[in-house]
């Protein structure tokens, strides 16, 4: 069976049997092309490529401007047809199996600057609804504030309890939250939040349902969702005008990123974080010469350029 014949068999059998959604089709029928035109070029069947071929054609997708994930995507598409020759006893081995796209640079995460961060802060939404209003600016507060997890702050109960999953001694100025891997951490919090958590227990013990144990409730009483959090914050931070809809974990890089800034001290950055490995912290230092590249290339007269 000739190069187009082995295609069609492998694209009907993971339209029938593997039963892949039509568009997933196409897009294996594209990657499998571009292996034909490369294989053709190359002057071997597809029955003949080797895994010097194939990282060959690796780097040409790379030096062409390919992006490493386009590359990982096409080479899984060929991984997944040269699996199949195999088990049809048409190939010895499968090319490419320990071919691998080059490194794709993990994105900075993104972060509000100063300003933008206490402009969202700071916003008070103009409604007839103060008790709304007070739990969501403490909610932001505390994101803000102590660069909590979403579900660190979903998880804070309204007192310590042995059952509780987090808790704020608002005496102590302190937010005691379990983290990943069911690690406890305690986190100072500001005098900002403070007052804005005790501006919203005021008022949620006067609504209904101030007996609930969660710090954070919905109208009916029940623990926030993440979900609902992300809703209001994005809702909220685009009243506030900001540019960008504001996630939870935006407010934790944002945490992360100015107490770096203004300290340099990477290390109790990663405590404040509850990261088990600084490497994953390292990430701030990025973002933090990103800042003061930004700065420099503002102020210095010899760093603009035409």
């Amino acid at each position: 069976m000739d190069d187009s014949g082995l295609v069609e068999r492998y694209l009907e059998h993971v339209r029938v049997e593997k039963r892949l959604a039509a568009r997933t089709v196409e897009l294996y029928a594209l990657d499998l092309q571009k292996l034909a035109e490369n294989a053709g070029k190359a002057g071997v069947a597809l029955t003949q490529v080797h895994n010097a071929h194939v990282r060959r054609w690796v780097a040409q997708m790379h030096g062409g401007g390919r992006s490493g994930r386009g590359i990982s995507l096409i080479l899984s598409g060929w991984r997944g047809f040269y699996a199949w020759l195999g088990r049809e006893g048409l190939v010895p081995s499968n090319p490419v199996q320990d071919v691998r796209a080059p490194r794709v640079a993990k994105p900075l995460p993104k972060a509000l600057s100063v300003d933008e961060a206490v402009q969202l802060a700071q916003f008070c939404e103009d409604a007839a609804d103060p008790w709304l209003e007070a739990r969501d600016a403490a909610i932001v507060e505390l994101l803000y504030g102590c660069g909590l997890r979403v579900g660190e702050l979903v998880g804070l109960d309204g007192q310590a309890s042995s059952a509780a999953r987090g808790w704020i001694d608002l005496q102590a100025g302190e937010a005691h939250v379990l983290g990943k891997g069911s690690k406890w951490r305690m986190v100072p919090v500001g005098a900002k939040a403070i007052e804005a958590l005790r501006h919203w227990l005021a008022l949620r013990a006067g609504g209904p349902h101030a007996d609930a144990a969660a710090l954070f409730i919905g109208r009916n009483g029940t623990r926030l969702s993440a979900q609902a959090i992300w809703a209001r914050l994005k809702r909220r931070s685009l009243q506030a005008g900001l540019a960008t809809p504001v996630h939870p974990h935006m407010l934790r890089h944002s945490f992360a990123s100015h107490v770096l800034q203004s300290s340099g001290d990477l290390r109790a950055v990663q405590e404040l974080l509850g990261h088990a490995n600084i490497g994953t912290t390292q990430v701030y230092t990025r973002l933090d010469f990103q800042h003061l590249a930004k700065a420099y290339d503002a102020a210095h007269p010899r760093a603009k350029r035409k």
